[in-house]
């Protein structure tokens, strides 16, 4: 698309200058939502890179120190994992409470972890495994709330509360705020949907999103499953009938516009456009954000090695992304139908045959792949569910109960110390003993690691402060 509109005669000329202008905005501001795309990342950028907008000037005390960690991949293990058949087990405990797996040696003398992680356990050498985190909200909506954004949710313990605009911003929300992207490539991206719950009033689980500070910051949306042949982002590929030539002519946009007019209407009555809409435009031609999206460019012993299932093939996104120049990448666990990692029912065959496998793939596979490619030291990467079980077999169905008293946490990459257990349980994985950490601890640890300034102070749409973080750095942690 030219950058100037076709000059005219004197006497029509500005007329004409200024009717095409507006003309192309209102194009360009419709482009994202015609071609399936959200608008946080492409308005945020331009919010972040100080162009005089207001959120851009937001900010207090925002300078930040010089970053440990240039992204950070967050694997939210959605339903609760339980710390008693992962990374905390205990031999000795009742049979009531320890359960049917058995704690294997690892490559670090002295860590043990379940045994059906028997990938992970050749890589311990790289992880801190935190088995001391601990908070009180056994509901998954409001936990899941904190789990990902670091902070409590505007209602607690509820399973009722959806998305609402007092949510706090998600952690990679936060990112896109205070760390611009100048790669073009977007600055938080989630996949392969936002973490639901069918047995939760609520169903989505809040905290998913920009939150109080808008949704220029809500990011960008993968959906599907990345494991299918035919899968492609939706938004970064076109309709078969139209290439980048047609694409740039304003008649196919015009064509394009009138089949989402409504939305862009809607939109167009929350968000303000201006120049920066062109990177609309720019996202879906630019080569390397389309090359950063594409699997197929991977070989398939590496597809094969995350797993060739819908949790494998996102984690190799994820690594995909960061490579590209995305700072946070965040995979919730996909929708498998059964509740994820809710156990409440069945709890031992459902982690042995279904949910650890391909957990233990993707999570040794993205370690493995990042240190070979130079990219763990800079890497953060995180895995966490938003409570564990509880410490008690529940005997009529095999299952295990919420438990939000005492759960793990893994982290690595990045400053995170390596090869290392990071925090105590009592004798049942009940509480924590040693190194108590919060969901706000948790959070704020890792935005630390990332040179991100956590004493600062940011808008909201209303101009009310709010702090960046609400939990303290555990600097045991770091190196």
């Amino acid at each position: 698309m030219s950058n100037h509109p076709r000059r005219e005669q004197h006497g029509c000329r500005d007329f004409r200058r200024s009717h095409l202008l507006q003309r192309r905005q209102i194009l360009q501001a419709g482009t994202l939502s015609a071609l399936g795309l959200g608008w946080g990342d492409v308005l945020s950028r331009a919010a972040l890179a100080g162009q005089g907008t207001e959120q851009g000037s937001s900010f207090q005390n925002g300078a930040s120190a010089k970053p440990r960690a240039k992204a950070c991949i967050l694997l939210f293990m959605w339903g609760g994992p339980s710390q008693l058949e992962t990374f905390d087990l205990k031999p000795d405990a009742p049979a009531e409470v320890r359960g049917e797996f058995n704690p294997i040696a690892t490559k670090v003398p002295g860590i043990q972890i379940c045994e059906h992680f028997s990938r992970l356990a050749q890589m311990t050498d790289k992880l801190a495994i935190v088995r001391s985190l601990t908070h009180d909200d056994p509901a998954h909506l409001s936990s899941g709330h904190l789990a990902l954004t670091g902070q409590l949710a505007p209602v607690l313990k509820s399973d009722a509360d959806p998305p609402s605009a007092k949510d706090s911003p998600h952690l990679g929300a936060l990112i896109s705020k205070m760390r611009p992207n100048s790669t073009g490539m977007p600055s938080f991206v989630a996949m392969p949907w936002k973490a639901y719950h069918p047995g939760a009033p609520g169903g989505e689980a809040p905290g998913q999103h920009g939150g109080w500070l808008g949704s220029a910051y809500d990011g960008m949306l993968l959906q599907g499953d990345l494991n299918a042949a035919d899968w492609q982002p939706q938004g970064l590929s076109l309709p078969a009938d139209i290439g980048l030539d047609r694409l740039e002519s304003r008649v196919e946009l015009l064509r394009l516009l009138d089949a989402q007019r409504a939305t862009l209407q809607q939109s167009l009555q929350s968000v303000a456009y201006g120049n920066h809409q062109s990177r609309a435009l720019q996202l879906l031609t630019s080569q390397n954000v389309r090359q950063a999206f594409d699997l197929s460019q991977e070989n398939d012993a590496t597809r094969e090695r995350y797993g060739r299932n819908q949790h494998g093939q996102c984690v190799l996104m994820a690594r995909r992304l960061v490579e590209h120049g995305v700072p946070l990448v965040s995979v919730n666990w996909h929708n498998d139908g059964r509740n994820f990692w809710d156990t409440h029912g069945d709890n031992f065959n459902r982690l042995k045959n279904d949910l650890i496998p391909p957990a233990d793939m993707a999570l040794s596979a993205l370690l493995q792949d990042l240190e070979e490619r130079g990219l763990l030291d800079e890497t953060i990467v995180a895995w966490v569910g938003e409570f564990g079980r509880r410490p008690q077999i529940s005997q009529q169905n095999a299952g295990r109960e919420h438990w939000p008293f005492c759960y793990n946490g893994i982290l690595a990459g990045g400053p995170v110390r390596s090869g290392i257990v990071y925090g105590a349980s009592d004798k049942h994985a009940a509480y924590p003993t040693d190194n108590s950490m919060s969901p706000q601890d948790f959070a704020t640890t890792i935005l630390h690691a990332m040179g991100l300034p956590i004493d600062g102070m940011l808008l909201d749409r209303e101009n009310r402060p709010h702090r960046v973080a609400t939990g303290k750095v555990h600097h045991g942690l770091l190196s």
